[in-house]
């Protein structure tokens, strides 16, 4: 009997190291480190089951929005558009996401200021007509 548990006691000592490695291994691999995560990629809480949520990176444009709606909402949706066409001037490859950045801010602006007519007052010529056409949607 002793010399049963000695033989398994050896295979486990030899397989058990060769197993950890490869699942770390594999475990590894499937973790999107240059490639943004995607839908069938996914990271395995520890065994006890915890579980961690994962939050997505924000894109620039993502970021720029929501400082703008911020600034318009302390300050004025006048304040906002001349800050995004700073931002557009100072960062061309922005400029693709300039229309929905400033219907983002039409609509933002009908929000805080309620009468159509009253936030079309602070437009100006930036990104063409897309905050009128904010301000516009929520008619």
């Amino acid at each position: 009997m002793n010399h049963v548990a000695r033989r398994i006691g050896r295979s486990l000592a030899l397989v058990l190291p060769v197993v950890l490695v490869l699942s770390g291994t594999l475990a590894v691999a499937r973790v999107p480190w240059a490639t943004a995560p995607s839908d069938s990629q996914a990271l395995t809480a520890s065994a006890d089951g915890a579980s961690t949520q994962q939050t997505e990176p924000r894109t620039p444009q993502e970021v720029l929005r929501d400082r703008l709606v911020a600034e318009l909402q302390e300050e004025n949706p006048g304040v906002a558009l001349t800050s995004l066409q700073k931002e557009m001037n100072r960062k061309p490859s922005l400029a693709r996401h300039c229309k929905s950045i400033a219907k983002a801010l039409g609509r933002a602006a009908v929000e805080k200021y309620g009468a159509v007519h009253r936030a079309q007052a602070f437009a100006r010529p930036v990104c063409d007509t897309a905050f009128a056409t904010g301000v516009a949607q929520l008619r």
